[in-house]
């Protein structure tokens, strides 16, 4: 038993002692005890691309908001447009501060009328739920779910197939971004067209005592048609390769959601939000660092924190890097001053001491296979 098995001030999923039992390698993960990988992240990264992996992701946070004035209360605090948004469908906004800096990226689910759920970041639930009641009116009731909720994703090109097969689920007309409730084991499990490895998948929210049954039949009943676990370690190489942004690296409250190239996320047009006047002003101004892509042109791998160069001066830092197992080469993403972000230009990575030649790139990284109905 390690020290972080014994060290109960870590949180633990349901699905804790599965991970024990497959002999996943722990790491604390924002203070809750995850695995990092089961056999090896290049070999679960190329599984989930090839096949179907499952990912315990019930760290995540899940934040209830509803009430009649559960919409208009929603709109002005998320930068993105709710309107867009139909019932059983996901959107993606981002929560800001008042002065218009990152407190996390979020995904929201719509229920029925004046019905939402939050998907918040693990490290964020308290911080976001704490600043969603800041706002709050008496019409709206806000209710921090996370401790009864578990979700599992099964992401890859096989992953449609497969939860038909062990489920019955129909799948086939489910969107990407939307979602629909199902039923196993009696119990009520809501199963979105979502991830985050840019590969077609799902991810399913279910109460907590249903997570270790839905673990199991993926996983004992699945191994015969492809699925295997993976860990955190696949989850962000896969996401990296995927370009998608990770709070605390990408965004923070350092960063606006314009400098993490997030503007697609955000609606000036809808009306007033939290922190839309400095985003604004920003936008207007022009801002003076942006987030990049970009691959290197030999076998250095770069890291989080590693200086960025361009004709010896530095221009930004890597805010997320690794060796990309599908291209076979280090990739990474960083922020850079104005000047710098153009596709095709040539920059150094500070490496160990040493300068290592890279090229600003488009993301994401590899093709997304997110598919359309």
């Amino acid at each position: 038993m390690t020290l972080l098995e014994e060290n109960l001030s870590f949180k633990k999923t349901p699905l804790y002692d599965r991970h024990l039992a497959l002999q996943g390698k722990m790491v604390d993960f924002g203070g809750w005890s995850l695995p990092i990988q089961y056999t090896s992240i290049m070999a679960e990264h190329q599984h989930t691309r090839q096949k179907c992996s499952i990912f315990d992701v019930s760290h995540l946070g899940e934040i209830h908001v509803k009430g009649k004035d559960a919409f208009s209360f929603l709109q002005s605090r998320i930068t993105n447009d709710l309107r867009k948004c139909e019932p059983y469908q996901v959107i993606y906004a981002l929560l800001c501060n008042e002065q218009g800096f990152s407190l996390d990226d979020i995904l929201i689910y719509r229920g029925e009328v004046d019905d939402y759920y939050l998907i918040v970041n693990a490290a964020n639930i308290e911080k976001d739920f704490k600043e969603l009641l800041r706002y709050a009116t008496k019409s709206v009731q806000i209710d921090n779910r996370s401790d009864e909720t578990a979700c599992i994703a099964a992401q890859g090109p096989d992953s449609e197939k497969i939860l038909e097969t062990l489920f019955g689920f129909d799948l086939k007309k489910l969107a990407y971004y939307t979602f629909k409730q199902v039923s196993f084991e009696s119990g009520p499990v809501w199963i979105s067209r979502s991830g985050y490895t840019g590969e077609d998948g799902f991810e399913l929210f279910s109460m907590v005592s249903l997570a270790p049954k839905l673990w199991d039949r993926l996983l004992n009943d699945g191994k015969k048609i492809g699925v295997l676990p993976a860990g955190l370690g696949a989850r962000n190489t896969l996401r990296l390769e995927a370009g998608n942004p990770l709070y605390g690296h990408e965004m923070d409250e350092q960063i606006t959601p314009l400098e993490a190239g997030l503007g697609f996320a955000v609606s000036f047009e809808k009306g007033d939000f939290v922190g839309r006047e400095p985003l604004f002003r920003q936008k207007q101004a022009g801002l003076q660092k942006k987030l990049v892509g970009f691959k290197m042109k030999d076998k250095s791998i770069p890291r989080d924190g590693y200086l960025l160069r361009k004709g010896g001066q530095v221009i930004g830092k890597v805010t997320s890097g690794s060796f990309a197992p599908t291209l076979g080469q280090g990739i990474g993403m960083g922020l850079v001053s104005i000047g710098n972000e153009k596709i095709g230009t040539e920059i150094e990575v500070e490496v160990h001491g040493r300068t290592a030649p890279a090229e600003v790139v488009k993301r994401p990284f590899v093709p997304l296979k997110h598919k359309k109905i």
